[in-house]
């Protein structure tokens, strides 16, 4: 490691605070490859690895997410976007500003002193000459290994044609995946007659499959395509209907950097603006572990879409052109059919003859009345983004507009706490977004305004107070009546809507290998909502102390409290207010610890332990209900062939409120958190098996049992016992 220090020193040595040329450069660079051979053969015999790592997703997300204990995080989604970082790499010789910044590993003031670096010595020659740039130790450099390299600008321009550099490309891959629950679930049971009618089943089988395929190269190209069938679902061939056999089928083509033309995207893609107040894709994290960088957002523009959640794209086309050398231009439309309830109006006069109450999220088309809501509501959505930035990138402006219109009327139930939600076919949203870097303080926010009236904004600072004390402050303030359909800016609630709150977030790193991070968010929803019969308040607050005994070994402990409110169970009225006739708000809170240990015994083996609990009461004077886990996982690499990964873990939640979500590692490209309540063990392992350059193998096998329990689910997905086991694997053959 001494390499990158000398590297480093040489270079400003030479360069005398510009930009150096070549021939200044060549004595250093002589000096550098001469010592880096000579101390490359010890190092490598040592064991050491030059080459990019697979990312540790499992360590990245409790570092980043610890503690995320919701059944609404899009964990698909921030799980595809950190594999499309490994599988395209950001170049450290050519991010921007904004493209450090969606890494979400990095601070504002990494991000400035890596670009100042950058300027004044030019290109790095290598990922380890960050250790010579002020604000990045050994832990910083560690994490972002994975999603970083180090090339030449214009290296693709040297790859051939397109069409020569798809087919030369190394990050080309096909998947095979298989899964099945090996208990057999109420939905598979023969139908039985209930009053002469045959009750629900599920008319697929039980398999669940998938079929993908990707090749892609940073800043220049990402070719794809997704078919997934779900346990349940049939696969139908009836093009007239959408349906080529598998029930979700996507695909994309996204260029990029072809001169003025920055990226054109065709098939499924994604869109990011601002603070995503209007437009958000792939890693919104909000409030978690990480209590500073996961608060803004980037504009990272026009993104291809490779996920399988099937709501949370565009299906059409984008295109972002640069119109001068500090201002761009992106257009976009969408059309696509989404699933909805659809009804017809009982009162001939009503506005309208059809309506749907909502959009429908899961994307299951198993049962008979799933099938008939699929894609039954068109939907089209077109709009565009004019963005500025500074020359020297610390300043950047942007507008952006969204026209969204549905084929049939949305109409919420005519409840109190839907007064104020989005009715009608049309919806359009205007916002103005900014960020600005001074020093060591960094200013963002955008404000927007829907077609009802209602304004939404979030304005935020993130500011360096020293090199080991960093701060953020964020304000949000979302009217009941903003409307915003594709936004996931940061928040409590999980839309954009009816909430205003004041978060404030710190991390100090007072000695070597010790961080301390905490966070305290103030909220207020000024109108009703979904289990809140009045306007209510509430407060969430983390506090976390992390201690790295070496550089393969983590250690923290985090404390938790959240106090949301919500309406009492009906039984527990009479306690307050017997004569109330509507539900009486409460305070739910919900108290969370969690340890975690993490660490490498050697090269092949690896251990970590973790133990989670968490008590909740709906108000002063109930009783506390409780839940914990305790999980031993352990990982062992065999040979260079063969990996083996398992854990196991004992589980107890009073009821489904107490219940633990735990992260578990799964087969590449997949995601597993599975939420455990009642009592029981859940083990699971993995065997990753490399067959050939070309081909590796993944096995899984999970296995969930409960005690003091004669069935597991409920519903169509009840098993009659108290197991439930999966398994899956899954082939990648690599072109």
């Amino acid at each position: 490691m001494a390499i990158p220090f000398i590297v480093g020193w040489l270079r400003k040595r030479y360069s005398h605070g510009t930009r150096p040329a070549a021939g200044w450069l060549r004595r250093p660079l002589l000096l550098a490859v001469v010592l880096h051979a000579a101390f490359l053969i010890p190092q490598l015999a040592a064991g050491q690895e030059y080459t990019r790592r697979p990312p540790d997703l499992d360590r990245l997300t409790q570092e980043l997410f610890a503690e995320i204990q919701s059944d609404e995080v899009p964990y698909e989604d921030l799980y595809e976007t950190l594999l499309q970082y490994y599988q395209t790499p950001i170049n450290l010789n050519t991010a921007t500003r904004e493209e450090l910044r969606a890494l979400l590993l990095l601070n504002e003031n990494q991000i400035t002193t890596l670009l100042r670096h950058r300027e004044i010595n030019g290109d790095l020659l290598s990922v380890y000459e960050l250790q010579s740039i002020e604000g990045y130790d050994l832990r910083a450099i560690n994490r972002i290994l994975p999603f970083v390299s180090v090339l030449s600008s214009n290296r693709n321009a040297a790859r051939g044609t397109f069409w020569q550099r798809v087919a030369r490309e190394d990050n080309n891959a096909f998947y095979l995946r298989y899964e099945r629950v090996l208990q057999q679930r109420q939905g598979y049971t023969p139908p039985t007659l209930y009053q002469g009618r045959p009750t629900t089943r599920y008319l697929g089988t039980p398999d669940k499959m998938l079929i993908r395929y990707r090749v892609s190269h940073t800043k220049d190209f990402s070719l794809g395509f997704s078919l997934e069938k779900d346990a349940g679902e049939q696969l139908t061939w009836n093009p007239k209907k959408g349906q080529f056999g598998a029930d979700y089928v996507s695909a994309h083509l996204l260029l990029q950097e072809r001169g003025r033309l920055k990226a054109l995207a065709l098939g499924d893609y994604q869109l990011q603006f601002g603070q995503g107040l209007l437009l958000s894709s792939g890693l919104g994290v909000g409030k978690g572990a990480e209590t500073i960088t996961t608060l803004r957002r980037s504009s990272v523009g026009v993104r291809a879409y490779a996920s399988l959640l099937e709501n949370t794209f565009f299906r059409g086309g984008a295109a972002t052109y640069q119109v001068a050398p500090t201002v761009q231009v992106t257009g976009f439309v969408s059309h696509k059919n989404v699933d909805a309830n659809l009804q017809q109006s009982q009162d001939s006069s009503a506005q309208y003859d059809e309506f749907t109450s909502g959009l429908l999220y899961t994307g299951f088309h198993r049962t008979a009345s799933e099938i008939a809501n699929r894609h039954q509501l068109a939907e089209t959505i077109g709009g565009g983004n004019v963005g500025y930035t500074s020359r020297d990138g610390n300043l950047a402006i942007g507008v952006t507009g969204v026209f969204t219109r549905y084929g049939t009327a949305i109409l919420k139930r005519p409840e109190p706490y839907n007064r104020f939600e989005f009715s009608g076919k049309e919806n359009l949203a205007l916002s103005v977004n900014y960020s600005y870097v001074w020093r060591n303080l960094l200013l963002f926010g955008e404000t927007a305004r829907s077609t009802g009236g209602g304004l939404g904004t979030v304005n935020g600072l993130l500011a360096s107070l020293g090199p080991t004390v960093d701060a953020a402050l964020l304000v949000r303030h979302y009217d009941p009546t903003f409307h915003t359909l594709y936004g996931n800016a940061f928040s409590e609630n999980t839309r954009n809507i009816n909430e205003t709150g004041v978060y404030i977030g710190l991390k100090v790193r007072p000695v070597p290998r010790w961080e301390i991070s905490a966070y305290y968010d103030q909220f207020s929803f000024p109108w009703l909502r979904y289990r809140a019969s009045a306007p209510t308040n509430g407060h969430d607050a983390l506090v976390r102390i992390a201690y790295s005994p070496t550089k393969t070994s983590l250690l923290y402990a985090q404390l938790r409290q959240r106090l949301k409110p919500r309406d009492l169970a009906s039984a527990d009225l009479t306690a307050f207010d017997p004569n109330r006739a509507i539900p009486l708000p409460g305070e739910q809170l919900r108290q969370s610890i969690l340890l975690y240990y993490n660490t490498a015994v050697s090269t092949a083996l690896e251990l970590r332990t973790r133990m989670q609990a968490s008590r909740l009461r709906d108000d002063t004077g109930l009783a506390w209900r409780s839940g914990y886990v305790l999980a031993q996982d352990i990982g062992y690499q065999v040979s260079r062939t063969l990996k083996l990964t398992a854990r196991y873990s004992l589980f107890d939640a009073d009821d489904y409120d107490s219940r633990q979500y735990v992260y578990e590692q799964d087969v590449l490209l997949a995601v597993s958190v599975p939420a455990l309540y009642g009592q029981g063990t859940r083990v699971y392992g993995i065997a990753e098996i490399r067959l050939n350059r070309s081909l590796t193998l993944w096995l899984r096998y999970a296995e969930t049992r409960y005690r003091y329990q004669n069935t597991v689910g409920t519903g169509l997905e009840e098993i009659q016992g108290d197991v439930r086991s999966e398994v899956k694997a899954q082939l990648r053959v690599k072109f």
